[in-house]
């Protein structure tokens, strides 16, 4: 099995990059993996064991997210824990790190498919803090034309925002004032072989390809190890440490967060992640009008 090029020296960010992470919730950084490295990622992306869960999705005409991609194949598992990514995040994250989840995510190649609505990740999964970043290593050029995230500068201090709809979580922000207009959205580029990072609070989407040609990359949620979920999905290497030590605490901010209720999890409509109800408490209709 062919392995990721080796790194011979010590990755991190410049002070300069650390604060304009934490200005603007996001960073774009070039160069991150040589070609040669995406040439095997590409394969990789394409292998069969990949292939037969990928197809099985809407790949013609939606942007397609393929979870758990790194139980699919060992070069994403390894990619996860490359130096070349924890270099750059430990700054952001401290020095003990698990993963939420991965994913290859892909743009289809047909024009005009695969726009995505703007949202928070933090929205999906929240925990007990905030100290949890996205990594996207492309594949190819991002590109405005191929439907590049686009991201709300600064939209990461703005806190958890609103994504219900009738009282049920609906994955779109429903707060359209902070992204028309466009004057503090952002075109996030980074090259073949780049990476973007963005806090999960970020506020992101990313429009149509155009450009007839598919966009793929892959996305590794990463979480402070004492930040402890509370809602939504648990994946195969949701909790899988990938830097420094598992300390068994659970940091907590303050504030009041809500969670995502949705019929996605039958029986647990914060998902199976939350999972604190006894027996009787869970016989119950959690959809039916209480008051």
């Amino acid at each position: 099995m062919s392995k990721l090029t080796t790194v011979n020296q010590d990755i991190g960010l410049t002070d300069e990059q650390i604060r304009s992470f934490w200005v603007d919730g996001f960073l774009v950084i070039d160069d991150v993996f040589p070609l040669e490295d995406v040439e095997l990622l590409r394969a990789a992306a394409a292998a069969p064991e990949v292939l037969r869960d990928w197809r099985k999705q809407d790949v013609d005409t939606q942007t397609v997210h393929l979870l758990e991609i790194t139980v699919k194949h060992p070069l994403m598992m390894e990619l996860a824990r490359s130096p070349r990514i924890l270099g750059l995040i430990t700054p952001l994250l401290g020095p003990d790190i698990q993963l939420q989840h991965s994913k290859l995510a892909t743009k289809p190649a047909t024009k005009g498919a695969g726009t995505f609505h703007w949202h928070q990740d933090f929205a999906f999964f929240p925990h007990t803090n905030s100290d949890l970043l996205a990594v996207m290593v492309m594949l190819d050029d991002a590109t405005p034309e191929n439907g590049c995230m686009q991201m709300v500068r600064g939209s990461h201090k703005l806190g958890l925002l609103d994504h219900d709809e009738n009282g049920l979580f609906h994955g779109n922000c429903q707060e359209s004032y902070l992204w028309e207009g466009g004057s503090r959205v952002a075109n996030i580029t980074p090259k073949t072989g780049g990476i973007s990072i963005h806090h999960a609070l970020t506020l992101h989407g990313s429009p149509a390809n155009i450009s007839g040609k598919p966009r793929r990359g892959v996305v590794f949620q990463y979480r402070a190890d004492d930040a402890y979920q509370l809602a939504d999905g648990v994946w195969a290497d949701t909790g899988l440490l990938v830097c420094g030590q598992r300390r068994e605490r659970a940091r907590c901010d303050a504030g009041v967060l809500r969670l995502p209720k949705s019929r996605r999890y039958p029986g647990h409509p914060h998902g199976h992640a939350w999972n604190q109800d006894g027996e009787l408490a869970r016989t119950r209709d959690y959809f039916a009008d209480t008051t």
